[in-house]
């Protein structure tokens, strides 16, 4: 393969093969097969790009686009279904991804009611605490979903569900509300339409949700 392009060797090298990954996750093998480069080579690039949220890797150990990668399309792609959820729950809603150690919000549509949570587009929340964080490491049941009653914030619950893209989860889908109109248990309001709304968007990446025992 001839990975001379830009002049720059290794830049080119690590488009190739995130161009290979394009189309589905590979093992580390077949990654070396499909770009032609020498074994090392390719696990040097794929664990910089790891590293760096350009390449990640599923329960298998497979190689696959990263969030970093696919993000700015997820957002548009997300905003029809977001808004339907929006509006079947009358809550904020949110979709974040994972970036180094923290979730970033990329979307965000606010409740119509006065009395609402507002996460700005951009927000960078911890990975310890909250629904959306606990969707991001696949800790959903059965039902797809998983909830947090003001573990992030005092008086907000929230309820979230994963968006797999590859075998992968690469982002959460998330609605939230003050816990008076909420409740302490959201996931019996709310729970049914985020997994549905994540299950929706996992679709349309091509994914499919499997929740764990």
């Amino acid at each position: 393969m001839d990975n001379s392009v830009s002049g720059i060797g290794v830049l080119d090298k690590a488009v190739a093969l995130l161009d290979v990954l394009e189309h589905e996750p590979l093992a580390l093998n077949e990654l070396t097969v499909a770009t032609g480069l020498p074994r090392a080579t390719v696990h040097r690039l794929a664990r910089a790009l790891e590293i760096h949220g350009f390449v990640e890797r599923d329960e298998l150990g497979r190689f696959g686009l990263g969030h970093r990668v696919a993000a700015p399309s997820l957002a548009g792609l997300a905003s029809p279904t977001l808004e339907r959820l929006r509006d079947e729950t009358g809550e904020s809603v949110q979709l974040y991804v994972p970036r180094g150690g923290v979730r970033v919000c990329i979307a965000s549509l606010e409740s119509p009611h006065s009395l609402r949570t507002m996460v700005e587009v951009g927000a960078a929340l911890p990975m310890d605490v909250g629904s959306a964080a606990k969707a991001l490491a696949g800790a959903t049941s059965r039902t797809g979903w998983v909830q947090s009653v003001e573990e992030r914030e005092r008086g907000v619950a929230s309820v979230s569900s994963p968006v797999v893209r590859g075998g992968m989860i690469v982002a959460a889908v998330s609605v939230s509300g003050p816990v008076e109109r909420t409740t302490r248990s959201p996931g019996r309001r709310y729970g049914a339409a985020v997994a549905t709304a994540a299950a929706t968007l996992s679709n349309v990446l091509g994914g499919s949700i499997r929740p764990l025992d």
